[in-house]
């Protein structure tokens, strides 16, 4: 019974641009050591090949050592590996792919299949039917030659592709690369391996996503895994098996502010966080000073820990209590600022809100910094 691991969309060489330098470098490492996960598991479940989707690469222009430390990743598994281009690393006339076969950086026990042709695999009666993509986008179905194509009786036929399943995924992804949804049927597939979509995801039993191994967005999609493919025989439906292989969590924390419960609820979630942990967190609604103040302790000490925490407060307000403001002991034409302030963000242009937010609190810093030690209200 030939035994697969389906991975795909390892995106080798992403910017990850909109982090800072020191958490980009991080998260893009990360990605390499994904790979060698994945031959470990490769070889800890004693699998027949690796069947790669497309998309190894995430850019054309990866370095030279780029593609070296790649294809070295991969030496944790001795069996076969079988990989397609998809639309990122598409086979054009010079490619990442000619760079690596000029730079003799791939291995023996590696298949690039960068043309639509049958690969027999006659030791375990397995005909894969690769649909490489040759540019970056197509609006032809590439898998439609998979009907047509002959293999040798009692050998299994595995589709290995890259693109968008038609009508079952979001409208704004059903556009370039094209794969029909019945294509595992109308192609007598045993299973067809899908790369693109970067989360985990059935369309049917014979048609799978694997998703990205190491997770790299803010979506619920059931990513970080790659699946495991028992096929017992020709036509009998395929056994598959997620695996975790991602790191890093990504997730969004979104938090509402109303009365002092929520703030500890927050404080709370935020302790919580570690250094696998990549959030995106927003705030909104309202608190005083000392809430502010202690929120932006708390995501100092969050950021800290956490791989990358992003942090969006332009929706939340700060209202001084009647306690901060005899605390601040604003009197006069300072007392006018800090009223003044405090409506101001209430203002229709977000910048603005948020630019009265902030000097708000910056003027309950001076005030406070210019207190004598030890006298606070009433003192």
């Amino acid at each position: 019974m030939p035994r697969f691991l389906h991975t795909a969309d390892w995106q080798i060489g992403k910017l990850f641009g909109q982090f800072d330098a020191v958490e980009a470098a991080l998260l893009a490492d990360e990605r390499f050591n994904a790979v060698e996960r994945l031959a470990r598991l490769a070889t800890e479940h004693a699998v027949d090949a690796v069947l790669v989707a497309g998309d190894v690469f995430d850019v054309q222009t990866v370095s030279n050592r780029t593609v070296h430390r790649l294809f070295h990743a991969l030496g944790g598994f001795a069996g076969r590996w079988v990989m397609i281009p998809g639309n990122h690393d598409a086979a054009l006339a010079e490619s990442v792919w000619t760079r690596a076969a000029r730079l003799d950086a791939m291995p023996a026990n590696l298949t690039v299949c960068l043309s639509p042709t049958p690969l027999l695999l006659d030791d375990l009666q397995v005909a894969v039917l690769p649909a490489p993509l040759t540019q970056r986008n197509t609006y032809n179905d590439l898998t439609e030659w998979f009907a047509a194509a002959d293999t040798p009786a009692g050998y299994l036929r595995v589709g290995l592709a890259h693109g968008s399943v038609q009508g079952v995924l979001a409208e704004d992804i059903d556009s370039p690369n094209p794969i029909a949804a019945d294509r595992a049927a109308s192609a007598r597939l045993d299973y067809l391996a899908l790369g693109d979509w970067h989360g985990t995801r059935e369309i049917d039993p014979r048609t799978w996503y694997a998703g990205t191994p190491e997770t790299d967005r803010f979506r619920a999609n059931a990513s970080g895994q790659a699946l495991l493919v028992d096929i017992a025989a020709p036509g009998v439906l395929p056994v598959v098996t997620p695996i975790t292989t991602g790191r890093y969590r990504w997730h969004t924390i979104a938090a509402e502010l109303q009365v002092p419960s929520d703030l500890d609820m927050l404080l709370a979630g935020l302790a919580d966080l570690g250094a696998t942990d990549v959030v995106q967190l927003a705030v909104r609604g309202r608190t005083d000073l000392a809430g502010h103040r202690r929120l932006t302790e708390a995501i100092g000490q969050a950021q800290g820990r956490a791989r990358s925490l992003t942090v969006d407060l332009a929706e939340l307000r700060v209202d001084p209590s009647a306690a901060d403001l005899e605390a601040l002991a604003a009197e006069g034409y300072v007392a006018d600022v800090v009223s003044a302030l405090r409506a101001a963000q209430a203002e229709q242009d977000p910048a603005r809100a948020q630019a009265a937010r902030d000097a708000l609190v910056i003027l309950a810093g001076l005030l406070a910094a210019r207190r004598p030690v030890g006298k606070g209200a009433g003192q």
